[in-house]
């Protein structure tokens, strides 16, 4: 009796304990299960399912399924598998969590802009990088080119803190040691004569691809020896009418980490430079003490006592004691004085929509952007619309018109007066120039227009009031098209395609300077005004032929071009020293109110460029890959029996991951051997260079003047070509 006794509590406490577990592992754990498919509803097999931060993992079975207890029903699952992407999912408390997982091979069918068409990325032969929209808005951005910084293999994008100013772009590096290494930009299928992409709002661009090799860029000859900046905008996109709204704001300070002297390091310092300066290297004595054995008496003939007060008054606290003490003397912060808060607004509004008949897109945008640096900033106001209609079967025809109003503020200039001191790098490098020990006050509150008693410089303080560089540019640009399916109109024709391109481009620019006298930058005693003026007009017309067709496992295209483009540029200019005013600023530069001299000019420039250009895409099983393609440019910069050259290419490429004994290597999505070898040239001359300039005379004549002229100093290169 004792004996079933003990084993019936045996069995009791066995089963306490087993319920009293079970009560305890259901509240720490939770049993989720679901699916996984790809980007085509299929069930991905073997793929790995994993609790985010744990060791809890399991994979998936051939219907895709899987089956796990998480430690809780908030916790994220991490699902990976060989070609596809990793995803990761809250449980957010589900019993059944499904997931969608996109395979990284469908990005080997993306369509990419190789110039005057487009090909599948699979089938690129030459270096093409870029970005999408996706990287676009990973980070708030000025212009696109900021977008691409550290983005795009072999494209060097430098950074420029000033407001409205585009950083510098490199392709493989450096191609001219005088002429332009800027790249062709092309914009909707065409390429700008004038200007960059500092006009079109970031968000508004659907894709950046930029052509690096020669094979690649040899298809815009003359102009793509240093690179192509393919931009496809957004276009419009049937369906329901959809309206969005983006905004950013965005904080920004300028940080240096370079070390500068305090006040009593930089007196040190100069202690220091006068000992040296008078050492005798001979005997070894100098006529000035040590740095480290400081004289006050010594020290009113180091720091001009009596050319700046104020700041001697600062020294002399590190000698109220009667020896010196350094910590006693006040450091001026010059640079926190030209500084400030930066902040950006960008806004954009887009509305999309329409039939299958007529698609239209427009936005309108609004940057406004505070330098850093003080008297610096940047406004600009963007639209833009396009529209695209299917008039026929085989007739169609659309625009992309790009608006832009921007208004800069340069910040401090220095061109047209004489400067004192080194201003050239800007107002920031001004104030680096600035003495810490150098007080910007007097007792009575007023500047000091030359603190430390040193006339070569001048204080920074005010600088954006008393130097003020305005540009205002307006600029209008855009695509028009008409494209003729013949293939539509006969069958026999099929593939067979004609296309019209248009592009305007004309702009406004407008560049008003105003340096006061008691700017860091004139080192005269006059004010200083000047008005610049500057209208472009430009135009490329494309008539271009395309013939693709697939017979069996061959695809070929071709694509024919003929081109034309024209650019005029007029300019004027007006300077003036001696602006009584400042509030006049560069608005009233006549004799009658300029009291020094005043002068004006003009000038107009012309030149135009012919191409004709031919190319073959040959594809052979997916997998073998040819593209042969040659431009003759015919420039006006150039000299006679020098304007035309060809610019031939070629490019072959083999899909090695598409052979038979590459089947079961899942862990290679992709894998291709090319090469490819082109002819680029560059006409970035200025116009005219190749004629011998004459220099204009006035000769008497009896009692009146007549016009003349001389030969100029400079001869006329009548070699220069390609």
């Amino acid at each position: 009796m004792l004996k079933l006794t003990a084993i019936c509590r045996s069995v009791f406490m066995f089963t306490l304990l087993f319920f009293l577990s079970l009560s305890s592992f259901s509240q720490t754990s939770f049993k989720v299960s679901g699916k996984v498919f790809d980007e085509n509803g299929k069930p991905v097999e073997g793929a790995t399912v994993q609790v985010k931060g744990t060791t809890i993992a399991t994979s998936t079975i051939a219907d895709g399924s899987y089956s796990l207890m998480a430690p809780s029903g908030t916790a994220t699952l991490v699902i990976t598998s060989v070609g596809y992407t990793q995803m990761e999912v809250a449980i957010n408390n589900k019993e059944e969590v499904i997931v969608h997982t996109t395979s990284i091979a469908s990005s080997l069918q993306d369509v990419v802009v190789i110039g005057y068409t487009t090909v599948k990325r699979k089938d690129v032969t030459g270096a093409i990088g870029g970005i999408n929209q996706k990287d676009i808005k990973s980070r708030p951005v000025d212009n696109a080119l900021q977008a691409m910084q550290g983005k795009v293999a072999g494209v060097d994008i430098g950074s420029n803190e000033r407001p409205g100013t585009i950083p510098s772009i490199n392709i493989r590096g450096v191609r001219s040691l005088t002429a332009s290494n800027t790249p062709l930009f092309v914009v909707d299928g065409i390429p700008l004569i004038t200007g960059s992409i500092d006009n079109i709002n970031p968000q508004d661009i659907e894709s950046i691809d930029v052509l690096k090799d020669a094979s690649a860029t040899a298809i815009y000859g003359s102009r793509g020896a240093n690179g192509v900046v393919i931009i496809t905008t957004k276009q419009a996109k049937a369906g329901k009418v959809t309206l969005s709204f983006n905004s950013s704001f965005t904080l920004d300070e300028l940080v240096d980490n370079t070390e500068m002297f305090n006040a009593s390091e930089f007196i040190t310092f100069r202690r220091w430079a006068y000992y040296y300066a008078g050492l005798n290297p001979t005997t070894g004595i100098s006529t000035y003490p040590r740095g480290d054995q400081p004289d006050i008496n010594r020290d009113k003939v180091y720091f001009s006592q009596t050319a700046d007060k104020y700041a001697w008054a600062n020294i002399a606290q590190g000698w109220a004691s009667g020896t010196w003490d350094g910590s006693k003397v006040a450091t001026t912060d010059w640079r926190g004085m030209v500084t400030q808060q930066s902040m950006t607004t960008d806004n954009i509004l887009s509305v999309s929509g329409g039939t299958d008949k007529i698609k239209a897109y427009g936005s309108f945008g609004y940057l406004n952007n505070k330098g850093t640096i003080k008297g610096q900033s940047f406004e600009r106001y963007t639209a833009r619309s396009n529209i695209d209609i299917s008039a026929t079967k085989w007739l169609s025809f659309g625009a992309n018109l790009n608006f832009s109003y921007g208004t800069q503020q340069y910040g401090q200039s220095n061109i047209g007066v004489s400067t004192v001191g080194n201003p050239q790098g800007g107002l920031y490098e001004s104030a680096r120039a600035n003495f810490p020990f150098a007080v910007a006050f007097d007792s009575a509150g007023n500047r000091i227009s030359f603190p430390g008693g040193d006339n070569s410089i001048k204080t920074v303080v005010d600088e954006w009031k008393y130097n003020i560089d305005e540009r205002v540019t307006l600029r209008a640009f855009g695509s028009l098209y008409a494209q003729v399916d013949f293939g539509s109109i006969a069958p026999v024709l099929k593939g067979l395609k004609y296309r019209l391109n248009f592009g305007p481009d004309l702009s406004y620019y407008r560049d008003g300077v105003y340096i006061d006298k008691n700017s860091v930058a004139n080192g005269g005693s006059s004010s200083y005004a000047s008005l610049t003026k500057t209208s472009t007009y430009s135009y490329t017309l494309d008539n271009l032929l395309y013939y693709d067709r697939t017979v069996g496992q061959h695809t070929f295209g071709v694509t024919l071009l003929a081109s034309a483009t024209g650019y005029t540029q007029e300019t004027s200019n007006s300077t003036g020293l001696g602006v009584p005013l400042s509030s006049q600023l560069w608005n009233a530069l006549t004799s009658g109110t300029v009291t020094g001299s005043l002068s004006t000019s003009s000038n107009i420039i012309e030149q135009q460029l012919a191409s004709y250009m031919a190319r073959l895409n040959y594809s052979f099983k997916d997998k073998y890959l040819l593209t042969v393609s040659a431009r003759q440019d015919g420039s006006s910069v150039l000299a006679e029996g020098h304007k035309y050259s060809w610019f031939p290419s070629a490019a072959v490429a083999w899909r090695i991951s598409k052979e038979g004994f590459m089947n079961g290597l899942g862990w290679i999505n992709d894998l291709k051997l090319r090469i490819g070898a082109g002819q680029t040239g560059n006409s970035a001359i200025a116009p005219y260079a190749t004629q011998g300039p004459v220099t204009s005379l006035f000769y008497p004549f009896y009692t009146s003047s007549a016009a003349g002229s001389i030969p100029n100093s400079v001869l006329a290169n009548q070699e220069l070509g390609w």
